[in-house]
């Protein structure tokens, strides 16, 4: 007997749960580069030993979202939300606690990378793909998209004024608690589990097995490794480059929404034109802006107005990389197993988040300087843009249906 299939949820439901929640997890730790001074000083750490946390954090994220993406593929979203959310909390107080580098790593790093693997894309974009219409999904997850962008604009002043008010320590406290939102929110991406014997199809293992094999996938991941290498580089030195160049905390403030608010654009466009335009050519063309856009960074004298560009431009440009990488998974794969592949792809962005985030405070204590990793940075985007060219985003051709 054949499974029924479920009732599907409403898009305008799932929609504003997965944005309110993707709002949360992304907007929280965005504001993470604003820790770095006042931790270090505090702490009396060297700025190694924070990147190094971080640097963690994105690794986890990076390794934990695959098998989130199972869990959220096999069991429901929702469960794995709830221990996401759990997980994010207590990772944020702990990491207020933390009085050596190694708890330090093991909160900011290690609870809080597990925490963001089952609260952000790849978990929410899985109920997107299997509840929105193919000729709406790239449209849908640039608004979810879109929704961290806002997170972004909306927690960086939020947590700066936070810092200032309360404190370092109590301003991580009250995050934890703001975290917790995402179980409540969850329950809007609980999807009905179908009756009956579960149909034939792909198991993960003939899953993963087509995914690695097919060299568009592995195209995919290797330029959402320079995504992740580049915007988790700027989002957490950014500050400490403009403090080092006399430019006031308002203004690595301002940047950082600046970033978050033209973002929402940025993915929103994305997302809009990955329905008319092959996404390749929009990949490509994202990355070899943002290397321009980093050329220009670097040639003009660093003023507000300077970085105020450059971060609007960054802006447009920030997360815009995640809707039509995620929806060509979806073209070429389906979207049965779309949060694991979707998970396999972010890990090699996270990967990037590593070296980026690491490579920025390790040669920064070496040389007294970030411009060798901005010139990285530019030369990965190159890399990046061409990379994607030859992706092909036509449905994969299967001889016969799999048994399970």
């Amino acid at each position: 007997m054949q499974a029924s299939a479920p009732p599907k949820l409403s898009m305008t439901q799932v929609l504003i749960c997965g944005a309110m929640i993707v709002t949360l997890s992304m907007g929280i730790r965005h504001g993470f580069g604003l820790w770095l001074q006042p931790v270090t000083m505090d702490r009396q750490w060297s700025r190694e030993t924070f990147a190094f946390a971080l640097a963690v954090q994105n690794l986890m994220w990076g390794l934990a979202g695959p098998f989130a993406g199972m869990l959220a593929d096999r069991f429901g979203a929702f469960r794995v939300l709830v221990g996401g959310a759990l997980l994010y909390a207590a990772g944020l107080a702990l990491m207020a606690v933390s009085a050596s580098g190694l708890a330090f790593t093991g909160s900011a790093g290690v609870l809080l990378g597990m925490a963001q693997s089952g609260t952000t894309y790849a978990v929410v974009y899985g109920v997107i793909g299997r509840n929105v219409a193919p000729e709406k999904r790239s449209w849908a997850m640039g608004v979810a998209a879109a929704a961290g962008s806002f997170g972004q604009f909306l927690m960086v002043p939020v947590e700066s004024w936070l810092i200032r008010t309360v404190g370092w320590q109590e301003a991580l406290f009250l995050l934890g608690c703001l975290a917790l939102a995402i179980m409540p929110l969850g329950f809007g991406l609980k999807e009905p589990q179908a009756s009956g014997p579960k149909a034939a199809g792909q198991s993960i293992g003939q899953a993963l097995r087509e995914a690695f094999a097919y060299p568009s996938f592995r195209l995919l991941m290797a330029g959402y490794f320079v995504c992740g290498f580049q915007v988790v580089f700027i989002g957490v030195h950014m500050p400490s480059y403009l403090k080092d160049h006399g430019l006031p905390p308002e203004v690595a403030t301002g940047a950082l929404s600046l970033i978050g608010l033209f973002n929402v654009f940025g993915t929103y466009s994305a997302g809009l034109l990955g329905q008319r335009f092959p996404k390749r050519y929009i990949l490509s063309a994202i990355y070899l802006l943002r290397s321009v856009a980093i050329l220009a960074f670097l040639a003009a004298p660093p003023t507000a107005a300077s970085v105020y560009a450059f971060s609007a431009v960054m802006g447009l440009l920030w997360l815009s990389t995640v809707p039509p990488t995620n929806a060509v998974i979806a073209q070429i794969f389906g979207v049965q197993y779309l949060s694991m592949l979707g998970g396999f792809v972010f890990f090699s962005h996270q990967v990037g988040s590593f070296l980026g985030v690491w490579l920025g405070g390790k040669l920064y204590d070496a040389t007294g300087s970030y411009d060798v990793v901005w010139w990285i940075s530019v030369a990965l985007g190159l890399f990046a843009a061409v990379v994607n060219l030859p992706v092909r985003e036509g449905a994969i051709a299967r001889a016969a249906p799999q048994a399970a």
